[in-house]
């Protein structure tokens, strides 16, 4: 399968917290980029938004047919929900959380992690973008 294992970046953001939010997700296969997709959220916390990409990235990566998924998200938070270090207390998350723990399951292998912002560049600026066209 030509993309059996896809990596993706993801941010969310929202100007105000909460206020006018965005997802943002960037795929690639072995080093290429191979698609994105961004969502504009209407209000959200930024927290909110941070899960929003994580799920974009899923779904876009099952649409693809990947079996085995890379994660990066510059949110620690999400990151460590999602691996399950910490315990998901909002009320505002928790649905979100499940909706992404269900979608993980489709996958053989999923790995997500953090890192600086500084290294997240593509998908901030696909959140900026979108943000600026819609809110």
């Amino acid at each position: 399968m030509k993309n059996a294992k896809l990596t993706a970046y993801v941010d969310g953001g929202a100007r105000g917290n909460p206020g006018p939010a965005a997802a943002a997700a960037v795929l690639f296969s072995d080093g290429k980029e191979i698609g994105r997709a961004c969502s504009f959220l209407q209000t959200r916390t930024n927290n909110q938004a941070e899960y929003e990409a994580v799920l974009l990235a899923l779904t876009e990566a099952q649409k693809r047919g990947a079996k085995e998924l890379e994660i990066f998200s510059d949110s620690e938070l999400v990151v460590n929900q999602l691996n399950r270090n910490y315990k998901v207390k909002h009320g505002g998350l928790q649905p979100l959380f499940v909706k992404c723990w269900n979608a993980m399951q489709s996958f053989t292998r999923i790995t997500i992690a953090a890192i600086p912002r500084e290294k997240n560049t593509v998908a901030d600026a696909l959140v900026n973008d979108t943000l600026d066209k819609n809110g």
